[in-house]
């Protein structure tokens, strides 16, 4: 166990060095939405875009940590238009910033109608995790994240602004 331990810990210093691009961990799923997933009116609920927003969120964060990641919060879920019984919703997920033990991953989720082929942007999401160290399961660095377009580098300043305000909050709430 002691020399895994060193491997991960060995290739963890490798990662705090070189850090990884937004690429590397950017992630995609989609599904059909069933009539079990929606509401008396034929749209897919908000619980179960939270759901797939967690879930694609949660790849992107592990893809980039290489390690278990739990929610520590959700900054911002904004619903623009509904996504309706029978068409394919569509989330993207990328990293947007690496802090020391956590990162921002942003989500956009899109719906496309199957008979027209209109699609639409229906969610947007911020939602922040936490790497999870697999044998102390306590809060472990992550690998430094590299920014390589003007709308990476975008996003990357716009974390830090959502960042410092889930902090103030945070404090208010303790005071």
């Amino acid at each position: 166990m002691k020399a895994k331990h060193k491997a991960t810990a060995a290739v963890m210093d490798e990662w705090r060095v070189k850090g990884k691009p937004v690429s590397a961990s950017a992630s995609e799923m989609a599904e059909v939405v069933l009539p079990a997933q929606t509401n008396v009116l034929g749209k897919l609920l908000g619980g179960q875009v939270m759901h797939m927003v967690d879930i694609v969120a949660a790849m992107a964060a592990s893809r980039h940590a290489n390690s278990y990641m739990v929610t520590a919060s959700v900054d911002y879920i904004d619903f623009r238009n509904p996504v309706n019984l029978g068409e394919i919703v569509m989330l993207k997920s990328q990293v947007n910033r690496v802090f020391t033990t956590s990162l921002e991953v942003g989500v956009e989720v899109f719906s496309e109608n199957l008979l027209t082929g209109e699609r639409k942007h229906t969610t947007t999401a911020f939602v922040t995790f936490v790497a999870i160290d697999e044998f102390t399961r306590k809060p472990r660095p992550v690998p430094p994240l590299i920014l390589r377009t003007a709308e990476e580098r975008r996003r990357w300043r716009e974390a830090a602004k959502r960042r410092e305000i889930r902090l103030a909050h945070r404090l208010r709430e303790k005071g």
